[in-house]
């Protein structure tokens, strides 16, 4: 609508100004404008003092969006797994068995097994622990010489989904070589360690359980391994034996060791070894304990059966028989263990007592057929990670 010059006259600042009986005539134009548009949309949009409209917008998003976080019911269902292995009066893994097989209790009460596998089995987190203190001087190069042939049957290959960390331990414990799958680093790593002073065991255990294992992902997907290679030896650790298991039961991490005591020789450390595999669910070997053939010229003689001799003196190495018997031990019983770990069975169930309390709960595993031996986990913490 044009506005005629006439209709107002020009002020000083530029301005014009409006005669009042124009101003009417204009707010009535407004009006019919506003009115005809009003037509064309018949249903606009209520207008609402500030206060209402924004609890009208704030009901609008509790109908559109979900509830917080704080407001939702969470269901938690927690899965248990046990890998357990098998194995008959002469050490040899039964994988014949079926999920009707097994019996699983905790804190003495009888689960429901949910899963059960003998085929598919998580991958493993193994952590092979390595004396390299004084006393162990000896027996370093058949360690070295068994454990590269360990890596190698447990890896198969870099496109192995198992995963090895080598540690070694005397006064104090080092990560030689993070989790890895290629056996051919570890075993550089491993022909390159060297003896030093010391022997802190359980402070060994308590670092690779606390460092390593609890940071290896869930413990559903995967299983956790030590592979402790001692004499059971400790004298200057900080933590103390039951600090280490206590450890090793929060961090799930079952653990084989290998004594390498020689025959005839009182060692009260294989005691300790003993123990530490009972309290984890794994196993304890002494390859070197067999008692010596009758013919002295094997060289498999201690100063316990007769005393300093030819064959006896160094260890019967000069022989050349003693060194290979004793390495071929130590070999079979790393190969041992690894066929433990490659033929266990899977189990899983939901715990009749769902409390996230925190507290240790035991576990007990049992076959329903005579004459066999099962070594599983020990029990879980029943906490979130």
């Amino acid at each position: 609508m044009a506005v005629p010059h006439s209709a107002g006259t020009l002020r000083r600042d530029g301005r014009r100004s409006f005669a009042p009986g124009f101003a009417a005539a204009w707010g009535l134009a407004l009006l019919l404008l506003a009115t005809s548009s009003g037509a064309q949309n018949p249903s606009p949009a209520p207008v609402s003092p500030p206060g209402e409209a924004k609890q009208t917008s704030s009901t609008a998003a509790r109908e559109e969006t979900p509830p917080s976080a704080a407001s939702r019911v969470r269901v938690h269902v927690e899965v248990v797994n046990v890998p357990v292995t098998v194995v008959d009066k002469r050490g040899r893994p039964v994988i014949d068995l079926n999920k009707e097989d097994f019996e699983v209790f905790e804190d003495g009460v009888l689960q429901t097994i949910r899963y059960f596998s003998r085929e598919v089995r998580q991958p493993l987190r193994i952590g092979l622990i390595l004396d390299t203190s004084n006393s162990a001087r000896r027996a370093l190069q058949f360690e070295k010489d068994a454990a590269s042939e360990f890596v190698f049957n447990m890896l198969q290959g870099r496109s192995s989904k198992n995963q090895i960390f080598l540690q070694t331990y005397d006064a104090t414990s080092s990560i030689i070589q993070d989790f890895t799958n290629d056996p051919e680093m570890l075993n550089e790593k491993i022909r390159a360690l060297k003896a030093g002073g010391g022997k802190a065991l359980y402070d060994a255990i308590f670092f690779a359980c606390k460092e390593k294992m609890l940071n290896a992902g869930p413990p559903e997907n995967n299983r956790r391994v030590l592979v402790l290679v001692s004499d059971g030896r400790d004298v200057q650790s900080e933590r103390t034996l039951e600090e280490a298991l206590s450890m090793a039961r929060r961090a799930e991490t079952l653990i084989y060791t290998l004594g390498y005591t020689a025959y005839g020789f009182d060692n009260p450390g294989d005691k300790t070894l003993d123990e530490i595999s009972a309290a984890t669910g794994g196993a304890s070997f002494f390859p070197l304990e067999e008692s010596p053939g009758a013919d002295l010229g094997t060289g498999y003689l201690s100063h316990g059966q007769i005393g300093d001799t030819s064959q006896n003196k160094g260890l019967g190495a000069e022989t050349g028989i003693y060194s290979a018997t004793r390495l071929m031990q130590l070999a079979d019983s790393l190969d041992a263990i690894g066929r433990e770990l490659n033929e266990q069975y899977s189990i899983g169930y939901t715990p009749r007592n769902n409390k996230i309390d925190g507290t240790f709960r035991t576990i007990r595993v049992e076959a329903r057929r005579k004459g066999l031996t099962l070594r599983a986990k020990p029990g879980y913490f029943a906490a979130n990670e």
